[in-house]
């Protein structure tokens, strides 16, 4: 039987790091919404959609039109992406266009695509 080289084979506890980790530890609450908001970016519908908005403003009518997905299949994901303030949107006229919220998002998508394509 061959030995993992990745499982730690010691017992000591360094306590000055276990100490200021747990001194810089959010609450369980920042924890929960970090999930949250990383599980409503697992859906591959609404990734693509980030991908589309993070290029272009779009109306939902563009966007189903480049995933070639019905208008209320987008309007659903985009009303999950909304309430998570991940996009936001803005009315001309009869239009309503929506964007990235904020250069955070932004930052968040970039860096994901960017770390899965330099791991090819």
């Amino acid at each position: 039987m061959s030995k993992n080289e990745f499982v730690c084979d010691c017992n000591i506890i360094h306590q000055e790091v276990v100490d200021n980790t747990l001194k810089k530890m959010p609450e369980q609450d920042l924890f929960n919404k970090i999930a949250e908001f990383f599980k409503i970016l697992g859906d591959t519908t609404r990734t693509k959609i980030l991908f589309a908005l993070d290029t272009n403003e779009m109306c939902v009518c563009d966007i189903a039109n480049v995933l070639n997905m019905s208008k209320s299949s987008i309007s659903h994901q985009l009303g999950t992406l909304r309430r998570s303030g991940i996009v936001k949107c803005r009315k001309q006229g009869k239009e309503v266009y929506y964007m990235l919220d904020d250069d955070h998002i932004q930052k968040v998508f970039e860096i994901a695509k960017e770390h899965i394509e330099h791991r090819k």
